[in-house]
This record gives structure tokens, C-alpha cells and sequence, in this order.
């Protein structure tokens, strides 16, 4: 079944700096994305309650951005995406979510993100 791409958005208040670190380093990405992450080269390990996936890191900008492709979806152009934007006249921060998934998953798919922002939000204090 195809996937279908879309975006969310999400306000945080807190710097890039910190932003950027719970978006790609596994210490970071433990406190709110998986309950545990190891990387070997540019292969993230993330694991949940007894599973576990694995993602290749696509593309990296220092304080912009992460890209990945979840190793199920190699060969295929779906990957997840984390741009960080600050907003040049508020410079209130945004988390713009990019990802993929099938028509009667996308609800689930939504939702998962806005858990995952929730314990974001709770792990960096905003």
C-alpha cells in the first residue's frame, strides 16, 4: 500500500541548541523518541517495550535539520524528517515533522508524533 507524506507542526519554547541535540544525538533521542537508542556509523537502533527498529540517518544540518529512513522503507522514498525553524520576527522555535504513512494509519500516525512532542516538551521543560 502507498504511503502518503505529511507535516506537523509543533511551538516549543526552548533554544535550537538544546532542540537540536534531543533530535539527534541517542541520549537525546532516549529522553523522548525511544525508551533506548544506539548508533553504529549512521544506523539508529531505536527501541521500545521489547522491539526495536532501525534507521539509517540520511542527512544531517547542524541546527537545522535530521532526515531518516527506517530500514523497512529502504528503496523507497519515505523517511521522517525533523526541521527545527525560528520564526525571524518572534523567534518563537518550531518542530516541523515530516514523515510517511498509509491512508488508514495516518490518525495513529498523527497521534504518535504528538505523544512523542509531548514527552519532547516534558524532557526539555516547555
Amino acid at each position: 500500500m502507498e504511503k502518503i507524506k505529511y507535516e506537523l507542526e509543533f511551538i516549543l519554547n526552548t533554544s535550537t541548541t538544546i532542540l537540536y541535540k534531543c533530535l539527534h544525538t541517542p541520549s537525546g533521542l532516549s529522553e523522548w523518541f525511544a525508551d533506548n537508542v544506539n548508533v553504529n556509523n549512521d544506523m539508529y537502533t531505536f527501541f521500545w517495550d521489547g522491539s526495536e527498529e532501525s534507521a539509517k540517518l540520511l542527512r544531517k544540518k547542524k541546527m537545522e535539520s535530521v532526515k531518516f529512513q527506517w530500514e523497512d522503507d529502504e528503496g523507497e522514498d519515505y523517511f521522517f524528517e525533523m526541521t527545527i525553524r525560528v520564526d525571524p520576527m518572534t523567534n518563537q522555535v518550531a518542530l516541523i515533522v515530516t514523515d510517511f504513512a498509509e491512508e488508514d494509519e495516518m490518525e495513529d500516525a498523527k497521534l504518535l508524533w504528538e505523544n512523542s512532542i509531548s514527552n519532547l516538551r516534558q524532557s526539555i521543560g516547555c
